[in-house]
């Protein structure tokens, strides 16, 4: 109340507010304490897309098929993946995601192997590494790019359309504190994905 001066009231609402988001745990007579973070609490409280779910969510059966995945040194013209590479080595994975048998979406992501060093020891033959990061990495951060962008011959024959085919390109960062964790870019096909965010206003 006395940094932000404000009421007991706004600082009790903004507090239950984070107890249902799971981010604190309140005990009666002993006080607030922040949750010990884990996948699920980050997720919750960024919301970042989960491709199996969204696929069940509308309704199809999901399946995932792994392209390619490879140890490789960063691309130099490329600065992120110099970032996520801190002993010069990153985890490079190609993946297609798909509902009902058909493509759904087409990812590319890289993996700081020295923030996720379990990962070395996956080969993601069975499962997405998206899923398999939120199950078991915490992350704090993460940013979005979104952009709609015409497919090219490699990625449409991939997705199973003809080149120059729109498509929306969600490009995401993730870090732990100050750690990079990993970078990814999905390819979903124009007419098949949308996006919906769920806003309220904020009161004084």
């Amino acid at each position: 109340m006395a940094q932000y001066q404000c009421s007991r009231m706004t600082v009790n609402k903004v507090l239950s507010l984070l107890a249902e988001k799971g981010l604190i745990e309140r005990r009666r007579r002993v006080g607030s304490f922040v949750c010990k973070p884990n996948a699920t609490i980050e997720s919750v409280a960024l919301d970042i897309p989960h491709i199996p779910v969204d696929v069940a969510l509308r309704g199809h059966a999901y399946s995932y098929r792994l392209i390619s995945r490879k140890l490789r040194k960063p691309a130099k013209s490329i600065a992120h993946e110099g970032e996520l590479a801190p002993e010069g080595i990153l985890i490079a994975i190609k993946c297609l995601h798909l509902a009902d048998g058909k493509p759904f979406a087409l990812e590319s992501r890289v993996i700081n192997p020295v923030a996720v060093p379990a990962a070395l020891d996956e080969g993601f033959s069975d499962q997405a590494p998206g899923s398999w990061l939120l199950e078991n990495i915490p992350w704090s951060r993460a940013e979005h790019h979104i952009k709609a962008v015409n497919l090219g011959r490699r990625d449409a024959s991939r997705l199973k359309v003809p080149a120059g085919t729109a498509s929306l390109r969600i490009a995401r960062r993730t870090w732990l504190g100050k750690t990079p964790i990993t970078y990814v870019e999905q390819m979903f096909l124009g007419d098949s994905y949308d996006l919906v965010a769920h806003f309220r206003p904020m009161t004084p």
